[in-house]
């Protein structure tokens, strides 16, 4: 976000007020919406503004010379250049719509690893979602790469010291999150950037978790790439942004071929359009693109720095509360995260915590979280149970969801 503190003031109510879906029960409770990290609620905003589209301004874009379609073009290019603000790019040429971070990571493992060689490497860390996993073992079988992990230690933190000796001539990425969705845990990127570039080595970040936090500068965190979906960060789903420093872009060859992406097509060959529409084939995601340019221009409002006040006491308050609960495990207490809890509850599935919980009216996160290597290193094969917070939670619901899981346990154990 571009917030700097100097925005309306913060107000948990008034901001709850903005969100429909807040405001209902489920199985005759009031809902402790607790699954943030998932997928975040939308303001009203948001989902007027995508009405609004449909209603008055839904046609295709670009190289329409009709009104309808010249509006359109125009939002959605507002909404570019919305990402960049938000994001501190240089330009909105340095931002690719895509369908989230998923896409992203797999335009990148496609279009940069054109010359890449067997026995080439990628750094990764042991805190990575699968979609910063997968894509890059699908292309270590194609092209026989090897993959290194940055350690992580009990507290859920990456041991960075450990990172300058997994570099060798051979790596040609590093590829990290910003903020772990499966424990919270905030990733010091600009050192990692740093590390790399005394390697001329690019550094990717999956941003899905950091962006909803707080303000990001991928000036000041040195990153190559920053990719961020919308649906985490108070937006439609189905959409998000790829970050590209300088002409990175244009170095690229594109990941998909199709309409929109072209200069010139002959049955002998293809010019490409120039960035960002060289990785933007065939019709987008219009509305969504609209509607997470609105869900960014009302957070970059929003007193950030108060925001980080509430976001602190609302995990201070959880990891207190869940902390005095006989027979549960706090899994990753890492010094610096944002409102992100994992637990275990003595030999408890974890299905049958969130089930639960759920008759509570408390939705929460089950499973693996995306992150089975992870869930290996703490030794928890059934995953956790996860309480990711959002600023328009409150201590209030944090309280009731503690005595939730209290209750819990002594139905369980």
């Amino acid at each position: 976000m571009a917030g700097d503190g100097h925005n309306q003031p913060f107000s948990v109510e008034t901001i709850r007020a903005q969100f429909p879906a807040l405001d209902q029960e489920v199985h005759g409770k009031p809902l402790v919406y607790l699954d943030n990290a998932a997928t975040t609620q939308k303001p009203r905003v948001v989902i007027d503004t995508i009405r609004e589209f449909y209603e008055r301004d839904n046609a295709n874009i670009h190289r329409g010379v009709h009104t309808l379609s010249a509006r359109a073009s125009e939002r959605f290019e507002n909404a570019r250049a919305r990402v960049a603000q938000s994001l501190g790019a240089d330009n909105e040429r340095e931002i690719v719509f895509v369908r989230g971070v998923t896409e992203a990571i797999n335009l990148l493992a496609h279009s940069l690893s054109n010359d890449w060689q067997a026995g080439d490497e990628v750094i990764l860390s042991e805190l990575e979602h699968h979609a910063n996993i997968v894509p890059w073992l699908m292309l270590g079988e194609r092209k026989g790469l090897t993959i290194r992990t940055i350690p992580v230690n009990d507290r859920g933190e990456l041991e960075i010291d450990a990172l300058p000796g997994l570099i060798t001539d051979r790596t040609r990425l590093m590829a990290v999150n910003h903020v772990s969705n499966a424990l919270g845990t905030i990733n010091p990127v600009a050192r990692i950037a740093e590390i790399a570039h005394e390697r001329d080595i690019p550094v990717m970040v999956d941003g899905a978790q950091g962006l909803p936090h707080g303000p990001v500068d991928v000036q000041a965190l040195g990153c190559d790439f920053y990719a961020c979906s919308s649906h985490k960060v108070f937006g439609p789903s189905g959409v998000g942004a790829l970050y590209a420093r300088g002409d990175w872009f244009d170095r690229l060859p594109p990941f998909m071929g199709g309409g929109d992406m072209i200069e010139e097509v002959r049955f002998d060959g293809v010019r490409f359009a120039p960035p960002p529409s060289k990785f933007e084939a065939g019709t987008p995601n219009i509305e969504g693109a609209i509607g997470f340019g609105a869900a960014l221009e009302w957070a970059d409002g929003l007193d950030w720095l108060a925001i980080e006040r509430h976001e602190a006491a609302l995990l201070e308050r959880m990891t207190e509360g869940l902390g005095e609960i006989p027979g549960l495990r706090i899994v990753g207490q890492a010094a610096h995260k944002v409102p992100v809890v994992s637990f275990l509850i003595d030999d408890a599935h974890p299905h049958d915590v969130g089930t639960l919980l759920d008759s509570m009216g408390i939705a929460v996160r089950t499973g693996h979280h995306c992150a089975m290597p992870l869930m290996r290193c703490f030794e928890a094969p059934a995953g956790t149970a996860r309480a990711s917070a959002a600023f328009y939670n409150t201590l209030d619901e944090i309280d009731q969801f503690v005595a939730a899981v209290s209750r819990v346990r002594d139905m369980l154990v």
